[in-house]
């Protein structure tokens, strides 16, 4: 067992020995996208030794194997990317005084947001619905904050609004975590320019629905419904999919719904 000596030893970086808890490495896995600084996994091996003094028996009780302990370990570090060894040990800190068993990451991150502050910056989930709901008129948007703006164009405008969320959300997720860290590290992102010309394809848009209506002699509303695939680009799947289920609604009443509007 290492002594208390040992455990709070730096190297001469001045940053905590990366062996505190165990033998067992911060989750070392090359094939994955993402990468681990030495910092962030030297801060979680660091949490970790700590919560395993506090703690004790419950600490160990979490965990039945070292391969647990290694994909818990990477978890954590994978959250906590952008903090300072000085927030993260006045979670810590504050969890041995308040909370009884080990937080998980979501408590601990709870913690660390209120005890720092959040920048304003929003949960990766409202965060994407915002820039999904905004992908068309990005820089027109007045965005919650720059960082939804940034991980939007960073994962592109396009597949926000094609894709299917199982298909983008994650790699939205990853690009928005990492402007977050750069937020929480000291970083000022800009806002998006406004566009100075107003774009006229709506106004064309909105006219042919109008006039397509008319001669069909359908409800405003109705026009609009069935012609929303038209707000979709070109060649999508999201644009086929909404054309196709209004095309049923049309075809019983022995309408053609046209491919395209110019």
């Amino acid at each position: 067992m290492k002594t208390p000596a040992e455990i709070l030893a730096k190297n001469e970086n001045g940053l905590p020995q990366p062996s505190w808890t165990s033998k067992t490495q911060t989750g070392e896995e090359p094939s994955h996208p993402r990468e681990l600084s030495v910092e962030v996994k030297t801060f979680v091996n660091m949490i970790f030794a700590r919560f395993m003094a506090i703690y004790g028996h419950k600490f160990k009780s979490c965990f039945e194997t070292q391969d647990e302990i290694r994909i818990a370990k990477r978890e954590w570090a994978l959250s906590l990317g952008g903090y300072t060894e000085a927030e993260l040990v006045s979670a810590i800190d504050y969890c041995k005084e308040h909370s009884a068993w080990m937080p998980t990451i979501s408590e601990f991150l709870k913690v660390l947001r209120n005890l720092t502050g959040d920048h304003g910056l929003p949960v990766a989930k409202h965060a994407y619905e915002e820039a999904c709901m905004h992908s068309e008129h990005a820089s027109k948007h007045q965005w919650t904050h720059p960082a939804i703006y940034h991980a939007g164009k960073a994962t592109g405008w396009f597949r926000l609004r094609t894709e299917d969320e199982a298909q983008v959300f994650t790699d939205f997720r990853y690009n928005y975590d990492v402007i977050c860290r750069r937020v929480r590290a000291g970083e000022r992102l800009d806002n998006p320019v406004p566009v100075a010309l107003p774009d006229q394809s709506d106004n064309s848009l909105f006219e042919f629905i109008q006039a397509w209506g008319k001669e069909h002699q359908l409800k405003p509303e109705v026009a609009s419904t069935w012609l929303f695939y038209l707000t979709k680009p070109k060649g999508s799947m999201v644009r086929k999919r909404f054309q196709q289920q209004a095309q049923v609604e049309a075809t019983a009443m022995g309408i053609e719904l046209p491919d395209d509007y110019q």
